[in-house]
């Protein structure tokens, strides 16, 4: 059964994972189609597949120093959503990156999905500031 502890302790451990930059440790805390979206134009465009995702993370660790931090959760059982704030310490290039992300959980725990969204500016000529690939129009939110 899903609870709002098992979902705050399932993201705490899945950042533990991405920490130590073993792929396997942090694919298992996803179902085998998970999916990590990013703001639009971000290096990572959309990771589709808890190989992907944990690849990423691991290559991260390697080359940039990565290093994250869970700074804050709030979490609804009841529609398997949790939002987070983190920080994202890149060691090797002096680099701090903050921002949120929201959790869409399955009934038994995995992580479905991950929208991330950076604490940023916006910037001259984009004209809509959104997280690369995801589907707005398809899940019902306003459309300019």
């Amino acid at each position: 059964m899903l609870t709002k502890q098992l979902m705050e302790k399932t993201i705490r451990d899945y950042f533990d994972a991405c920490n130590t930059g073993n792929s396997e440790s942090i694919q298992r805390f996803f179902t085998e189609g998970g999916t990590h979206y990013f703001p639009e134009g971000s290096p990572f465009g959309v990771l589709r597949g808890s190989v992907a995702i944990g690849d990423c993370w691991a290559r991260c660790v390697e080359e940039l120093g990565s290093f994250w931090t869970v700074d804050n959760f709030v979490g609804d059982p009841e529609t398997g959503k949790a939002v987070i704030e983190w920080t994202h310490f890149k060691k090797k290039v002096g680099q701090v990156l903050r921002g949120d992300e929201w959790y869409q959980f399955t009934p038994d725990g995995k992580i479905l999905e991950i929208r991330a969204y950076y604490a940023s500016p916006t910037h001259p000529g984009v004209i809509e500031h959104k997280v690369g690939g995801f589907d707005y129009e398809g899940r019902g939110y306003p459309l300019p």
